[in-house]
């Protein structure tokens, strides 16, 4: 099985080729035939799947015949990191064809976006709030769009985006394709797409629930400890890149402040910051300047770093659906990925709703040579699953600590070992 398969234009075959691409992933292999035939898509699928060169192909061969220099496709995201990771996508792929995109997302100057209109884009990759504002301005013209995608429609659903996701599709014409994609399926969504897909063929790729590429574990701590704990972590496991999830912005900040010091490459990334800091900071964390990202829930969609290894949830989410999300960002594309999570008591509950969702309770974990000054983490969350708690082994001696001559630790890897 090969991309050979879909019959595409030669030169989107040699983008395709060019950008390391061999066999189409499971949600490819279904979704593009069905897609190029002009049939309306609901793809269930969980992130890193390869969903987006799902969506992505079947326009570009669509738009390869055809006028040029006018909006044919809109595809709408929730977060300017996701937006920005499809623009790229759809550069790569778009190869020789002469097809032009824009990303058009806030937080930058309008100047740029509507120069991108003005000269005239086939695709338009967009966050709702900031084309409602061009199109209020009558920045731009959606009158001849022939594809809309809805790509994390789940994500426009808890960010509260689905009433102008209603008034942008209301706007746009009615003989149209539609390709919505989402990793689970709120009763809203689910409306939404009753009311706009038409003879849709639905596309599901394994449960909505996290990768099986990924392992998870997870570190019971008292909420006085749990900084040194990943501290420790940190210390103790080898790793590629390390995606660190905090509940609030303040929290990644200061977290992020805190491993700098220790001689971490580390940068942060959340909700405060302009979109060009936040920019260098995506930029940064995927060409390897920085070997951990600190980050809210912003960043739990749009980033697409392969090299993550680990996902560590320094706080637990409030929702499983933010978990899996999270947890999406390692483990992509058939790669394998650690996911830690370290967890207070007052986490019990939503430890249990995460383990309903994974059908299987969550290893627990005991860091050998950790101080956790009286804390009992067998009395506060049980033994997990049947193999009960597991001790990764520490490194000993002084190497444990050593820093690399260019800044960020020496990372070594954890092995579960069973108590003696």
């Amino acid at each position: 099985m090969t991309f050979s398969q879909f019959n595409m234009d030669s030169r989107l075959a040699e983008a395709v080729a060019q950008a390391g691409y061999s066999t189409p992933t499971p949600i490819q292999d279904k979704t593009i035939p069905i897609a190029l035939e002009g049939t309306d898509v609901l793809g269930l699928a969980q992130t890193g799947t390869g969903k987006t060169a799902a969506f992505l192909l079947p326009i570009l061969q669509r738009l390869t015949d055809g006028p040029r220099r006018r909006t044919r496709a809109l595809i709408l995201a929730p977060t300017r990191e996701l937006a920005e990771q499809i623009h790229e996508e759809t550069i790569k792929l778009s190869g020789r064809t002469g097809i032009r995109s824009a990303a058009v997302y806030g937080g930058v100057s309008k100047r740029n976006q509507i120069a991108a209109f003005r000269k005239g884009t086939e695709i338009i990759i967009a966050c709702p709030g900031r084309l409602l504002d061009h199109l209020g301005e009558r920045a731009i013209d959606l009158s001849r769009v022939e594809v809309l995608v809805l790509d994390e429609a789940d994500r426009m659903f808890d960010m509260g985006f689905l009433p102008d996701v209603r008034r942008i599709i209301a706007g746009l014409p009615r003989q149209r394709q539609n390709l919505f994609f989402s990793a689970t399926m709120p009763d809203k969504i689910r409306d939404l797409a009753d009311h706009t897909l038409h003879n849709a063929a639905s596309v599901q790729i394994g449960l909505i629930a996290p990768a099986e590429t990924v392992s998870h574990a997870l570190y019971p701590v008292s909420t006085d400890r749990k900084k040194e704990l990943l501290y420790s972590l940190l210390n103790s496991t080898e790793s590629d890149r390390a995606l660190i999830f905090t509940r609030t912005k303040h929290r990644a900040r200061s977290l992020a402040v805190s491993l700098e010091k220790k001689g971490y490459r580390v940068a942060a990334l959340q909700g405060n910051m302009s979109q060009n800091a936040r920019q260098r900071s995506i930029s940064g964390f995927r060409s390897g300047r920085y070997d951990l990202l600190v980050a809210t829930d912003i960043a739990s969609r749009g980033i697409d770093v392969i090299q993550i290894s680990h996902v560590i949830n320094f706080d637990v989410p409030d929702t499983v659906d933010a978990y899996i999300h999270r947890i999406g960002r390692t483990g992509r594309v058939g790669k394998a990925g650690q996911a830690y999570t370290l967890a207070v008591g007052d986490d019990a509950s939503m430890v249990r709703e995460i383990e309903k969702v994974l059908a299987s309770p969550i290893e627990r974990r005991r860091l050998e040579g950790f101080d956790y000054a009286g804390f009992n983490p067998e009395a506060q969350f049980g033994r997990g699953d049947r193999r009960g708690y597991q001790t990764p082994r520490r490194p000993g001696g002084s190497d444990s600590r050593r820093r690399r001559s260019s800044p960020g630790p020496k990372r070594y890897r954890s092995r579960p070992v069973r108590p003696n």
